[in-house]
């Protein structure tokens, strides 16, 4: 079963993930681009308390861990993100995606 994760960037901007998408080729509004293997959704948006926050559903933890350095960190520090998320994983249960 897959696993859910949960980052929440304090301070992050519209902007800033913006600037990462950019960085990845990734672009989140058109589901366009070069989507690491492994991720089977994203989204994210203000958490309304000056956070940002991106939930991930991941094949594995592992999965995560390889985009993450191979390409997330470099996008993330490209974008001069330097704010360490609070990370939580949740191990999923269930996981449909309705209609498909």
């Amino acid at each position: 079963m897959p696993d859910a994760l949960i980052l929440e960037f304090a301070g992050l901007t519209d902007a800033d993930y913006a600037a990462v998408n950019a960085n990845l080729g990734i672009d989140p509004e058109t589901g366009k681009g070069d989507w690491p293997a492994g991720l089977l959704s994203h989204a994210g948006g203000p958490g309304g308390d000056g956070t940002f926050v991106v939930v991930e559903v991941w094949s594995s933890q592992a999965d995560q861990a390889a985009f993450m350095e191979s390409r997330l960190g470099s996008a993330l520090g490209a974008a001069g993100v330097t704010v360490v998320p609070a990370v939580r994983w949740v191990p999923l249960r269930a996981y449909h995606v309705p209609g498909t």
